[in-house]
């Protein structure tokens, strides 16, 4: 497994991080009518529903064969990681929504999914900042923290995203640890008076 993710971050770690000024911010509307918003920050992405969670978003389509072969995948995971994963799905071959819907409960799909005329500028966005060229499926994975991690074209066995999962929460879980371990900097002494 170990070797799995090295090389899983090695190979694509080409992609660079996701370049930006911050201060771009998006509403992307789910197909279940919930709202996410979405802050472009310097090195990722910050989802404001899914703080503190890793992040998996995928561009795909309802005609790929390696996006739908990624489905019981993400079930799965999103099942067992419900805590601390959240897999945001970008419908980007125009399915439209009530096909995309009926598709999405025909998989049982228990994540969030996008239809992509709700995240047409967002999908743009993405695209220019990680130098994406519409293969699907595209994968960036985010850590809890919203920082670009890895972008993967193609698709990905569930014991290499499990990996990826358990190597950012534990890492979050280490620097959550060292951040309640630092002393609060001590308050400034008090000048002497003169009485």
């Amino acid at each position: 497994m170990k070797k799995v993710l090295i090389l899983f971050f090695a190979l694509f770690a080409a992609f660079g991080p996701l370049q930006a000024a911050s201060g771009d911010q998006f509403t992307l509307k789910s197909l279940d009518g919930q709202t996410l918003k979405v802050q472009g920050v310097e090195n990722g992405l910050i989802f404001d529903r899914f703080k503190g969670k890793v992040v998996f978003l995928e561009f795909w389509g309802t005609h790929c064969p390696p996006c739908r072969m990624s489905i019981p995948h993400y079930i799965e995971l999103q099942k067992k990681y419900k805590d601390r994963l959240a897999i945001v799905a970008i419908e980007v071959q125009g399915t439209p929504a009530e096909s995309l819907k009926a598709f999405v409960q025909s998989q049982g799909i228990n994540y969030t999914v996008i239809p992509h005329q709700n995240a047409l500028d967002f999908v743009d966005y993405v695209a220019q900042r990680s130098g994406w060229h519409g293969s699907i499926p595209f994968l960036i994975i985010l850590d809890p923290q919203g920082n670009f991690v890895t972008a993967q074209v193609g698709l990905l066995s569930q014991d290499a995203l499990e990996g990826v999962i358990k190597t950012l929460t534990k890492r979050n879980a280490s620097q959550n640890a060292k951040q309640a371990e630092t002393p609060a900097a001590a308050p400034a002494p008090k000048a002497p008076s003169d009485k």
